[in-house]
């Protein structure tokens, strides 16, 4: 198992043809995730700044499979870990599981959230509750999931509380306030860059 560098990580992405408010998502939350990994290292707090980074690049890529892919039947977060795992990219696999909100609103969830997810997995899962197609409050991410899944509106509104607690442990950790949470962009630049070269040749499945 490995940890894919920047190039590798977008390739992956690439090869599913996102469309573009997808990938917009995913350059949000892994830009918004690099720049608390850099802020906690210095801090000196330990962080893997490189699994970070990829886990938050590659966080949805489940929402990318086909319609009929069996991996679909394990649910968003855990399918994508699964396919991860599957390919070789064992590493990014509990961080990309631990990610949804739906393990802050469910309580059994959130306990084994609570008691097993390590710093790297709180960070992409703090990221996408930061970034949408761009960065804005945590709380006004959580209302928007609110108006668009008001089918989950009970497990949200019980997330809530949970991902503000999450927020300030992660920016205490990391030495800032959440208005000072920014993008670290590196990767909307590595992503055109990618664009300009052929398409990866390793298939999907």
């Amino acid at each position: 198992m490995a940890i894919p560098s920047r190039a590798e990580s977008i390739d992956v992405l690439c090869a599913f043809q996102p469309p573009r408010w997808f990938l917009r998502h995913s350059i949000a939350v892994a830009e918004v995730a690099a720049f608390i990994a850099d802020r906690l290292a210095s801090q000196g707090v330990p962080v893997d700044r490189h699994l970070v980074e990829a886990a938050a690049l590659l966080h949805d890529i489940d929402k990318l499979f086909d319609p009929d892919d069996p991996l679909r039947s394990l649910g968003h977060g855990d399918a994508g870990a699964r396919w991860l795992d599957q390919h070789g990219y064992g590493e990014l696999a509990g961080p990309v599981a631990a990610h949804p909100v739906s393990r802050l609103g469910d309580p059994e969830r959130y306990r084994r959230w609570a008691a097993f997810s390590n710093r790297e997995s709180r960070i992409v899962a703090y990221a996408d509750k930061r970034a949408g197609q761009r960065v804005g409050s945590l709380t006004a991410r959580l209302h928007e999931m609110e108006r668009r899944h008001p089918e989950h509106l009970t497990s949200l509104r019980a997330a809530l509380p949970r991902a503000l607690r999450l927020e300030r442990e992660v920016c205490a950790a990391a030495g800032i306030g959440p208005a000072e949470v920014r993008r670290s962009r590196w990767v909307a630049a590595a992503a055109r860059e990618r664009a300009l070269r052929p398409p990866p040749s390793t298939p999907r499945r």
